[in-house]
């Protein structure tokens, strides 16, 4: 009789071999120490191969029971929002039935895709019995077989989609926006590329069917801005343009450069959602409001009769000039609105490096001190520092950013994933 060292000596081998065939290295697992019962290790490696060769029969579900149990939670809700509808104290209240749409509109992709998991799910159910009735009909099994092994990546797909569906939200990211240009080191030529990023946001934006409006601006000397601010007004614009957020750096040889040598300049851009006084608590004494005349075009109103507004809010010292519509009240409710998006701008600041700072994230602050991208002419790239990536110049410059959003939303989602991983084994 061969020793189990003869055995164990076998089954390594054959361990190696099988590990070669299946192209992974579960079957290693099986290899044989010196105590262990050399029969059981074949069988064990014997039923290895039969279960890959069955595919779908050992699947582990990825969706638990608890997790289950909310998205029927989820249903559930959605469809009482959905006879809601019907109802006609909702139907006569347009403020109520906003509401009710919007929050069904909320869960209305995840019960989607749950319900496509929950078909598949059945699909998968029904091969298996039929692959365990079919006994030695070797036609009929390989006919389950076949059909678990193209449900299985459905239901997989399905499975990613829930979770990235079910991830905690922004609480913000539905939200209109205002976008602040702020030019940074590099003079004349940082206010030039102040307008080219401005040139970069109009044209997406416009791409999205969002609507925008300049709300104030500083013209440049030798053209662009020192600074500009936009109001954008759409579907789901924070959630996207929150990106775009931080400190923009560009090398180039600049148009007043007569010696070709290359420049580095910088621009800042704030990305502010939209909120109302709800969100945010003024003093009305801490806010010192004067008015001025616009001047330039608009004809004798703006040059005659001061409808420029200027804000200053003490405690921050926070300066606001509103000079863009035709009358003092209109530049006083957009001075307004910006201050209190400025305000709350800062305190969702606070509040998320704080968020960051205990989830170590690595896809950077979100700040607008941190520089997020470099714009390099001379090797016509655009370098996103915080996805280590390059893409060509050209893309953004026709603002085809939208891909750029898209990896970084892909990226948010992978840390996020991450973390819940490391949350629920512990």
């Amino acid at each position: 009789m061969p020793t189990n060292r003869s055995f164990t000596m076998a089954t390594s081998i054959l361990s190696l071999l099988f590990s070669t065939l299946l192209g992974s290295t579960d079957a290693f697992a099986f290899t044989c120490p010196t105590t262990l019962n050399p029969t059981s290790s074949l069988l064990s490696m014997r039923n290895v191969m039969q279960s890959r060769r069955r595919g779908s029969v050992v699947r582990k579900m990825a969706l638990d029971e608890q997790m289950e149990a909310r998205l029927d939670g989820i249903r559930r809700s959605f469809l009482m929002l959905t006879e809601r509808l019907g109802d006609p104290d909702v139907i006569g209240d347009s403020n109520l039935l906003r509401q009710v749409m919007r929050d069904r509109s909320q869960s209305e992709e995840v019960v989607g895709v749950y319900d496509e998991y929950c078909r598949l799910k059945e699909e998968l159910a029904g091969a298996k019995e039929l692959f365990q009735e079919a006994g030695d009909d070797a036609d009929m099994r390989e006919m389950a077989r076949e059909e678990m092994k193209e449900i299985e990546p459905q239901m997989d797909e399905m499975e990613n989609k829930i979770k990235i569906l079910l991830l905690p939200k922004d609480p913000n990211d539905d939200r209109n926006v205002m976008i602040e240009i702020r030019a940074g080191t590099g003079g004349s030529e940082a206010n030039i590329f102040a307008g080219d990023l401005l040139d970069v946001y109009r044209k997406f934006i416009s791409s999205e069917g969002w609507k925008c409006q300049m709300i104030e601006s500083s013209p440049g000397d030798d053209g662009g801005y020192k600074s500009v601010i936009l109001d954008v007004k759409g579907d789901s614009v924070y959630s996207k343009l929150k990106w775009e957020a931080g400190v923009h750096r560009v090398q180039r040889v600049p148009a007043t450069e007569s010696q070709g040598r290359v420049h580095t300049s910088t621009a800042t851009v704030a990305v502010m959602p939209e909120c109302d006084e709800v969100d945010v608590k003024i003093d009305p004494k801490d806010i010192e409001i004067s008015t001025m005349r616009s001047g330039g075009a608009g004809g004798q109103n703006v040059n005659k009769v001061e409808t420029a507004v200027d804000l200053i809010h003490k405690p921050t010292g926070i300066r606001i000039k509103c000079t863009q519509e035709r009358s003092q009240l209109k530049n006083k409710e957009q001075a307004m609105k910006l201050l209190i998006a400025k305000l709350y701008d800062i305190e969702n600041e606070k509040r998320e490096s704080e968020e960051r700072a205990k989830r170590g994230s690595q896809i950077g602050t979100g700040g607008r001190s941190e520089k997020i991208k470099t714009y390099n002419w001379k090797d016509s790239r655009c370098s996103d520092h915080r996805l280590g990536q390059n893409f060509p110049l050209s893309q953004f410059l026709n603002a085809n950013i939208g891909p750029m959003i898209d990896a970084m939303i892909a990226k948010d989602q992978e840390e996020k994933l991450r973390e819940l991983s490391e949350q629920t084994s512990r």
